[in-house]
């Protein structure tokens, strides 16, 4: 699937439900379902800085794909990560680099984060693209 596609797939799931509470009940399945950082990665090197939890975040290049493992030790922060994971996983760096995050506006995630929540989500999206820029890079 392209990012594209899976941007679209989360707009539709999230329009499935009615009230944020539900949505964020919805964050917090996906956060369990987040392809788990191995323990010896949770180190300085893989923090995101900006988040106000701690959330760790591991790239590895497969078969020219980047792909993400993370971990957060807040719930609503690690459905976040792991909508992030979701959406960029799997794809070549050019592809991440490029990728336009339209479904952030479209779920309305922006407007219903606090605000320290809401920077913490733009750490997020600015290391993932930082990782694929190196990659690009090499």
């Amino acid at each position: 699937m392209t990012i594209n596609e899976i941007q679209d797939e989360l707009i539709e799931d999230f329009a499935f439900y009615g009230e944020w509470m539900e949505k964020y009940e919805y964050i917090i399945q996906l956060g369990k379902e987040v392809p788990l950082i191995d323990e010896k990665y949770k180190t300085d090197q893989f923090i995101i800085k900006g988040c106000q939890s701690k959330v760790w975040l591991y790239p590895e290049v497969i078969e020219g794909k980047l792909f993400f493992k993370a971990d957060s030790d807040a719930v609503i922060t690690k459905g976040l990560v792991s909508l992030m994971v979701k959406v960029l996983s799997g794809h070549t760096a050019k592809e991440i680099v490029d990728a336009d995050l339209y479904f952030i506006d479209q779920i309305g995630l922006k407007e219903h984060l606090s605000p320290t929540r809401a920077n913490g989500l733009l750490s997020m999206v600015k290391q993932m693209k930082l990782y694929a820029i190196a990659l690009q890079n090499r």
